[in-house]
């Protein structure tokens, strides 16, 4: 496929060029959506990310605090419960807490459900820090969104969806 401003190939159809010239036993196909998806990726990571560290927070720092503040009111999980809705494991959420608890921005106490349970909690620096960068944060998506006309983003919205209800196993309740 070509880029749209340019006219030349962009470098994922000259990627498939190349393996259709070494590979002609393969359809290479596939590669048109994923290398192209792969690369949206990293590319939206790039751009994702310095909004995160203006509010001192790292991608899985961001990812935790808004896991809190979307739980509502008493803005607190439990590990495992946070490591669920982060899609990390319950060892790289520690980490995580560990850093967000050293800056203040949440509390560990044992579970008053289950005392031999932990739960994690925001502060109010951490609600704070999580509101101000949320807030960029959505600003940065709409910027990054305009990109597409609303109809391409509705579409692609749609497709989206349909292609990762296929793969992703169902999000737990």
């Amino acid at each position: 496929m070509e880029d749209i401003k340019s006219g030349a190939p962009d470098h994922v159809a000259r990627i498939q060029a190349e393996w259709a010239r070494e590979r002609p036993d393969l359809d290479v196909g596939p590669q048109a959506v994923i290398g192209r998806l792969h690369r949206l990726g990293l590319l939206l990571t790039e751009r994702l990310t310095p909004v995160y560290r203006r509010h001192g927070l790292g991608e899985g720092e961001f990812d935790v605090l808004a896991a809190l503040r979307r739980a509502g009111e008493p803005f607190e999980r439990a590990p495992g419960e946070l490591a669920a809705h982060t899609m990390v494991t319950t060892g790289a959420m520690t980490k995580r807490i560990d850093r967000l608890e050293r800056d203040g921005l949440v509390t560990r106490r044992r579970s008053a459900a289950d005392g031999r349970g932990r739960v994690v909690a925001l502060t109010p620096a951490g609600r704070e820090v999580i509101d101000r960068a949320f807030t960029d944060h959505i600003g940065n998506e709409h910027v990054l969104l305009d990109a597409l006309t609303p109809a391409e983003a509705a579409d692609l919205e749609v497709l989206l969806t349909a292609w990762l209800s296929r793969l992703e196993p169902p999000a737990q309740t």
